[in-house]
Parts: structure tokens; sequence; C-alpha cells
């Protein structure tokens, strides 16, 4: 495989035809970024809100860490209802108060949105399924399906792996160095996507976000925080969910996903062998969670 390099080839950035955000070819897992609206919440936060679809139900979806609504709208193509996409604290156009932020400070985000919105099914990717893990400690039954996908920390902070990555994340944020950020987005990759032309136009697409956004100090210590004291706070969760991991993958351990279905009393394991599943697994991902959501 070539080694990564940065800038791009001529050929490897998006496409463009007439305004507003181009798009890879082939392969990239986010869309293109719509016009969003910011939201006031209850706690005074504004957050930054995007509403697709039309009628009932809705579902709520929440990001992971430095990611937004862009990368979670794939998970909602095949979903009915309406779907409310936002961007935690510290993320996008959303407020950054002052930190250090918590899991509870996280929990309020998401629960704002839904409460707002009339939100009675949930989705939670990474830091948001921790959020999500967080709301439900609290109120077992506030959601009627649930799916968490690649949980990152349940009761334990991340792994050493996990917070050495996410801290050279944040360092290379902070000094604008789009070289930098690009070595360190480039492992979110599989590599056999990485120097192709969709490989080249994700990156590209991320690069845009980190670097016109940031990543607000408030969320630099919380890859050394749990979601949870203690994961039997999920013993009296009704709600049937589905949980997703990966084998393999450094950011979001499978023992997580496993330790979590056990916790959630009607929880389904679902555990791809390889991790990547947005460029591997992309329909079976969709299908899965719209056929989950849906039922």
């Amino acid at each position: 495989m070539r080694g990564f390099r940065w800038p791009p080839p001529p050929d490897g950035g998006p496409r463009t035809w007439g305004p507003g955000p181009g798009g890879p070819r082939t392969g990239r897992p986010a869309l293109p970024e719509p016009e969003t609206e910011l939201i006031a919440t209850p706690h005074g936060v504004r957050l930054e809100q995007l509403l697709t679809g039309a009628g009932d139900p809705v579902t709520v979806f929440a990001h992971g860490l430095g990611n937004g609504i862009a990368t979670t709208r794939p998970f909602g193509s095949g979903v009915t209802g309406r779907k409310l996409f936002f961007q935690f604290r510290g993320h996008g156009r959303s407020d950054a108060p002052p930190g250090p932020w918590s899991y509870l400070d996280l929990a309020r985000d998401l629960r704002s949105i839904a409460d707002l919105g009339g939100a009675t099914r949930a989705f939670g990717a990474s830091l948001g399924a921790g959020a999500l893990c967080r709301l439900l400690a609290e109120s077992p039954e506030r959601f009627e399906r649930l799916v968490l996908f690649l949980p990152a920390a349940l009761d334990r902070p991340r792994g050493e792996v996990a917070r050495a990555r996410l801290t050279a994340l944040f360092e290379a944020v902070e000094s604008g160095d789009a070289a930098a950020v690009a070595d360190v987005v480039q492992a979110e990759l599989p590599p056999a996507v990485r120097n192709t032309p969709a490989g080249w136009a994700y990156l590209r697409q991320r690069l845009d976000q980190l670097l016109r956004d940031g990543l607000a100090p408030g969320l630099a210590s919380l890859p050394e925080q749990a979601p949870l004291r203690d994961a039997g706070a999920l013993a009296a969760v009704t709600a049937p969910a589905l949980v997703i991991g990966c084998a393999g993958d450094d950011l979001h351990p499978v023992e997580v996903a496993e330790q979590l279905a056990a916790a959630l009393p009607r929880a389904t394991l679902h555990v791809y062998d390889r991790p990547g599943v947005l460029w591997t697994e992309r329909a079976d991902l969709r299908s899965r969670i719209s056929a989950f959501l849906n039922e």
C-alpha cells in the first residue's frame, strides 16, 4: 500500500457541480451538510439541529466525539418518521459553555433535543452511546427502542490506545495544521480505502469540519471519564435495544459492546468481524438499524 501523504493528489478531492459542497464518486460515509438551526434548550445551551423526514415516530441521533450531524445522517437513511440530528456542545455551531464537561452534561444535551422534538427512539454512536447510557441510567423508560453503535466506554474510561489517539486529535486540531489533522484522521479509514478518491474525499470533508469548527477544550477530559459508575444502573431499562460492535476496533473495544448488551435486559448484540463497517458493511449496517428501529 502506498504511504499516506498530504495534500491529496489532484484528482483526490470531491467533485463539485454548482453551489454547495461536493461529494466523492463513491463510498464516503458522510453526506453533504444541509442548512441547520440553533435550538435553545432548558439548560441554557444552544444546540445545532437538523430535522429530516415526516410523521411519527421520531428518532434522535447522537454522534461521536469530533464528529457531528454529517457523520450520523447515513445511519438514519432507512429509518421511518422524523429524524433529529444534532451536535453536542463544543461541536459545530452548538454552544461551548465553560468546561470541563461530563457525560451528565452530554446526557442533558441529548435529553433536551429528544424532549423538545418528541423523540421516542434513540440512536447513539461512540460518545453518543455513552451519553445515551447516562440518560437511561436516570430515565430508564425514556425511549421505546434503542440502537447503540460502537460504544466506547461504559463503567470504565477509555483505554490507553484510545486516549492517545484522541489526545493526538485534540492537539492536531488545536495546532490548525491540516497535515497533522489528516495524519490522525486517516486512521478512521480502512487500509484498502486510503489513497483512493473516495478516501481522500472523506478525509477532506472531515478536515473541513474539524478545521472550521475546532474541538472545544471542554471535550478534552471526556476520554478519561466513564458514562456510568456501575453498568448495573441499566438493569431497569425496558426498551428493546440493538448493540453493535466491531472486532479489532481500538477506539471501540468489542468487550464494551458485549458488556453493554449484557447490562441491558432486552438487548440484541451484533458484532462485525472487522472495523470500518461504514465502508465494508454499509448496506448491511443501515438495513440492520432501520429494520430494528422500524419494527
